[in-house]
């Protein structure tokens, strides 16, 4: 009887939203697809082994690959600013950060808006979010949701569930899978659609692997990118960041170096609570793995370059082994769904919250409109509707996936408010990437904050690229990145490209209009702050370690 009941309220959904989409009811139930949506925070393309890099070639992640090779890889996915809450805002409501009022961390996301969720909840689909959320509050239209504490920690991370808070003995990436895989087994309705946000806290800062892999890469010798001692020209605000590996990550936090040979007592780490909350058997584990090359690193006193490269080296060591976690979890579900049969019909997506840097211009973390950083992996599959091993070219953002999911559900009208464009023609088909769009926004807008990038906005074309760094400075830069990939060569005042990059500022001026950007989107941060920053981070660096 209760089934029965389930089942006619689910028809009830169906009947409504298809009254509002014109459709037939009884088609659409058939053909609507589960959505399973695994985003990590802070995974670079460059970490991806489907993607190519040399970095991920020597660190594969077969699992993440699997959606590859059953589906699609997008090329040249963008975000609309490169920083974790906005970025989440940006999903969930399809409208870029000025319109949905998230435009930096720190910032309060406006729940009462309309949300993809809630869309798809009243349209009949089961709802369902775990992991990172990071938008303060708590979430609205889902079904259940249970949330990792602000950022998270990797240990016995707290997590927040119908109000209530529990520290949860584990790892993170683990429970988060865990989490997503007995809720789909035990939880969800077998007669209704679903939509599922799994939120992985890693790979963010501060890389800290789960202790079966603190040790998988440290035979590896990753190779660091040309760029890594950087000379800018004509590139003030990457001169003036504070997010290059060498002089501004934290010894102890980040790089899990100790005091002294011999000791397992963490140099530089300023926010202790990461690895106090160890219990003392995950400490005992984890200082194990690491005194060994610790001990190691003291041994070869090493000093300037070669200092410099170890720290990169260590860097992306941890980075790849935290990654490793995720790798397993995302292999997980797809087993699930292959054996339930789920897989015919779920859309799974696996995507970033941004890109990230490692060590290209000597950098971590992101923000900047920088390919690394402004460009996001993306991988989705759909069995009949999404040809394997196919690869797409066109211009796609975090902004289109609201679009993108409502349109797989048959439910287009509902997001007509939204600024995005669903991209769903260039999985099944129906659309060349030719006729899709030809330009992306970006904008930035947190500054001053951590690393201290500028504020800036732009756009990106399929060739060319046009940014605008403002604030406390006023400059421009061009890249030809046909000619200039790695955008090594500020080309804003170069001769040649005079009638382009007058074309450019038209083409930004345009969409500028069309996305309603104002005056306000331009406001300037006091001086005062902008100093007190700088002295606040000056502390939390710590002494100016050895060169």
């Amino acid at each position: 009887m209760y089934k029965r009941i389930v089942l006619l309220a689910f028809i009830a959904c169906i009947v409504f939203s298809c009254k509002e989409t014109g459709e037939d009811p009884e088609v659409t139930a058939k053909k609507r697809p589960n959505i399973i949506f695994i985003m990590s925070d802070d995974h670079a393309s460059q970490a991806i082994s489907a993607y190519g890099h040399p970095i991920s070639q020597i660190a594969p992640t077969p699992n993440i690959d699997r959606l590859a090779a059953n589906g699609a890889l997008f090329n040249h996915n963008f975000v609309t600013n490169s920083i974790c809450g906005p970025s989440r805002a940006v999903i969930l409501t399809g409208k870029h950060s000025h319109i949905n009022g998230f435009r930096q961390n720190g910032d309060h996301f406006d729940g009462n808006q309309p949300t993809l969720p809630k869309l798809l909840k009243k349209a009949g689909y089961q709802t369902a979010i775990v992991g990172k959320w990071h938008l303060h509050g708590y979430p609205q239209g889902f079904d259940h949701w249970k949330i990792i504490v602000d950022q998270g920690n990797y240990y016995n991370p707290d997590f927040i569930e119908n109000g209530d808070t529990t520290r949860i003995e584990g790892y993170a990436t683990d429970i988060i899978t865990h989490d997503a895989l007995d809720w789909l087994q035990h939880k969800r309705n077998d007669s209704t659609p679903f939509f599922l946000m799994v939120h992985h806290k890693a790979p963010h800062r501060n890389w800290m692997p789960a202790l079966r892999h603190t040790n998988m890469y440290d035979s590896v010798q990753f190779p660091l990118p040309k760029s890594y001692f950087p000379t800018f020209k004509n590139q003030q605000a990457a001169q003036e960041q504070l997010q290059t590996i060498y002089k501004d990550m934290y010894e102890g936090h980040d790089l899990k170096m100790t005091k002294a040979y011999g000791s397992t007592e963490l140099a530089h780490n300023p926010w202790t609570t990461d690895f106090d909350r160890m219990t003392s058997e995950q400490r005992k584990q984890w200082d194990a793995a690491y005194l060994p090359k610790n001990n190691a690193f003291h041994k070869a006193n090493l000093s300037g370059k070669e200092l410099a490269e170890w720290k990169g080296q260590r860097y992306v060591q941890d980075y790849m082994a935290t990654i490793a976690a995720v790798d397993e979890g995302v292999g997980r579900i797809l087993d699930y769904l292959e054996e339930s049969g789920l897989d015919e019909n779920t859309l799974v997506v696996y995507t970033s919250d941004q890109g990230f840097y490692l060590g290209e211009n000597g950098w971590f973390d992101k923000r900047f409109m920088y390919e690394e950083s402004f460009g996001s992996p993306l991988l989705m599959q759909l069995p009949g509707t999404i040809a394997p091993g196919m690869k797409i070219n066109a211009l796609v953002q975090n902004l289109d996936f609201a679009q993108t999911f409502l349109d797989f559900a048959h439910l287009n009208d509902l997001g007509k408010d939204m600024q995005g464009q669903s991209f769903k023609g260039l999985l099944d088909g129906s659309l060349d990437e030719k006729d899709f769009r030809d330009i992306v926004y970006y904008h930035y807008y947190d500054y001053p904050a951590f690393h201290m990038v500028k504020k800036h906005y732009g756009i990106r074309t399929k060739r060319y690229k046009l940014i605008h760094f403002y604030d406390d400075i006023d400059i421009w830069e061009f890249y030809d990145l046909e000619k200039d990939p790695h955008e090594l060569h500020n080309a804003y005042t170069d001769q040649e490209y005079g009638s382009v990059v007058a074309n450019m500022h038209r083409k930004l001026d345009s969409i500028q209009k069309v996305y309603k950007i104002t005056e306000k989107e331009y406001q300037k941060a006091p001086k005062e702050k902008i100093d007190k920053a700088y002295k606040q981070f000056k502390r939390l660096r710590g002494p100016t370690p050895k060169q």
